[in-house]
């Protein structure tokens, strides 16, 4: 009895930490990462940005759509256009970082970035979650990102901004990474999309 406990216990953990899977990405494939100015690369030439980065790691068209300062109301009226202009199979969405900041209702947060999430479920478009830590001590990450990432069934990466955001190497100014942090963040998405299956 009790091996058979732990056999679906251990059954039970192993689901649990399964990454979520996405649909794999054609060869020819548009991703749209969106998001605001860790997502623009703020502080390092374009080159030298997370979405730049990526493209050369998954071998895809990686769109930049980061718009430094946006906040997640903002964002959630100008992405409707932007699926409409690139037609993405994959949005990667990193927002919230400016809502903190101005310390916007966390529950209006919560709910532009489910209406996001909504409309991409609505077109077919795959998502993958970028946890943003709130700046202060401790730089936790809201715990609202990794319900949503439950609620939609959707990768979340949520350790690699928080990492980058508090060692002071990794950082150009204190709330924008420098080129060495946007490639770990790019490294880190790549590996959540390659465990999600979609490269």
């Amino acid at each position: 009895m009790n091996r058979i406990l732990t056999f679906m216990m251990l059954i039970l953990l192993c689901s649990c930490s399964r990454t979520p899977q996405l649909q794999r990405l054609p060869s020819d494939a548009v991703v749209l990462a969106f998001g605001d100015s860790i997502t623009f690369g703020t502080g390092v030439p374009d080159s030298e940005s997370y979405p730049n980065v990526l493209e050369k790691l998954i071998g895809r068209r990686v769109v930049n759509a980061g718009v430094p300062g946006e906040v997640t109301a903002e964002g959630k009226a100008r992405l409707p256009v932007l699926f409409d202009q690139h037609n993405p199979a994959l949005i990667l969405l990193c927002l919230g970082g400016n809502d903190f900041l101005r310390h916007e209702d966390e529950k209006r947060t919560l709910e532009n970035l489910r209406e996001m999430l909504s409309l991409a479920r609505s077109r077919g478009i795959g998502v993958l979650l970028i946890g943003v830590p709130m700046l202060g001590f401790g730089l936790d990450v809201p715990k609202f990102y990794r319900e949503l990432a439950r609620e939609f069934t959707i990768p979340l990466e949520d350790k690699a901004l928080k990492h980058i955001l508090s060692n002071e190497s990794l950082k150009s100014d204190p709330i924008h990474p420098n080129a060495m942090g946007y490639r770990i963040l790019a490294e880190k998405v790549a590996e959540i999309l390659r465990k999600s299956g979609a490269i």
